[in-house]
């Protein structure tokens, strides 16, 4: 494998230095015969997904192998070299997430959720009495496990679908199996639910209690609001042919999303980037969070170095993996810029994919 060599500011820290990589590793030291690859300008760690579910070709259908090798070469030209999947529709093969053609995965297994509440077909649907023993099983076998805590209801409205007595039992179970928890939640109960149990992550958050965002911070609850999903939903959802009570649930829920982000930044939150549906399209959610309130930095770093740290992975460092995006200027300075990286470096290589393609978007 070839070794290169790079001269540039690194972000986030805004220290122009040299560093060289090969073989997936990232060194500070001088390699042999190393090729210069870019001088100056700015180098910041891989983009980081952290919401998304690669492989889903239709809602109720399991995942498709094809179609997670099109996702995994979507993340990759956008210059995403990790991914979180909070839980996917059927287990992820076991290739998944190991070639140079793909991104690093994190996953959370199989959803939990309370029978009949989630899509027919997807994750694991089980008793109130059996959530606490799913979440400990799950987070146990994968590290993280994925709660449906609220769902659409019987007479047309959405609401919770756990009690918070059972949320709690469940954090505590994934806890006590070393696990982490990510929580699906889309109602101010389910939201305020979830933040009193000191969950590890609230995925969507749509109308969360502005009185849940201090507790997230005490507990170090990170929030992932997927917004630019919800406004491609829109056009479906405001549809006429939507009962008025759901139009209502959504629209006002996205009306008041970016002021809900806004409040969590102030409240001391972590905000991070993720898609949710199609994959790929990072860059435009890094770019909506600072429209509602994070600064540039803040934006870039939730969609980048922050997420990794979050998640466990280093940034640039010595010894790090290598994963590396090169801008000729700050791209700080115009978010836009992401969309167009000088060079993309993806375990220590240097990929050349492009791929496009639009699946319909669903909120999971």
């Amino acid at each position: 494998m070839s070794a290169w060599h790079l001269h540039a500011t690194v972000l986030p820290d805004e220290q122009a230095r040299d560093l060289w990589f090969t073989a997936d590793r990232i060194s500070f030291t001088p390699l042999p015969d190393a090729q210069t690859l870019h001088q100056g300008g700015y180098v910041l760690p891989g983009l980081v997904d952290t919401h998304t579910h690669p492989g889903t070709v239709e809602i109720g259908e399991p995942l498709d192998e094809d179609q997670l090798r099109a996702d995994a070469a979507a993340h990759i030209s956008s210059g995403t070299a990790l991914i979180r999947v909070p839980g996917s529709a059927s287990r992820l093969p076991a290739w998944f997430g190991q070639g140079y053609d793909q991104p690093r995965v994190i996953q959370a297994g199989l959803p939990i959720a309370v029978e009949g509440y989630f899509f027919p077909g997807w994750g694991r649907q089980v008793s109130l009495d059996g959530v606490a023993r799913a979440a400990g099983e799950e987070a146990g076998r994968t590290g993280w496990c994925k709660l449906i805590v609220d769902w659409f209801t019987d007479d047309g409205g959405y609401g919770p679908s756990m009690s918070a007595d059972v949320i709690t039992a469940a954090t505590r179970a994934a806890h006590g199996a070393g696990g982490k928890v990510a929580v699906h939640t889309q109602s101010a109960e389910g939201g305020l639910a979830a933040a009193q149990a000191g969950v590890d992550s609230i995925e969507h958050g749509m109308h969360l209690p502005t009185e849940a965002l201090a507790m997230m911070a005490e507990s170090g609850t990170v929030l992932v609001p997927t917004t630019c999903t919800f406004e491609a939903m829109s056009p479906q959802m405001n549809d006429e042919a939507v009962p008025a009570d759901i139009r209502y649930w959504f629209s006002s829920g996205v009306e008041r999303h970016a002021e809900l982000v806004g409040a969590a930044v102030l409240a001391g939150v972590k905000v991070l980037a993720g898609t949710d549906l199609p994959p790929g399209s990072l860059t435009e959610e890094i770019r909506w969070l600072a429209s509602a309130g994070l600064s540039a930095h803040e934006a870039l770093g939730a969609g980048s170095w922050s997420a990794r740290e979050w998640l466990g992975l280093a940034g640039i460092e010595d010894g790090a993996p290598a994963d590396l995006l090169v801008f000729d200027t700050d791209p700080r300075e115009d978010l836009n810029l992401l969309d167009d990286p000088a060079h993309v470096v993806v375990r220590g290589r240097l990929p050349h994919i492009r791929s496009t393609f639009d699946p319909a978007p669903q909120s999971t």
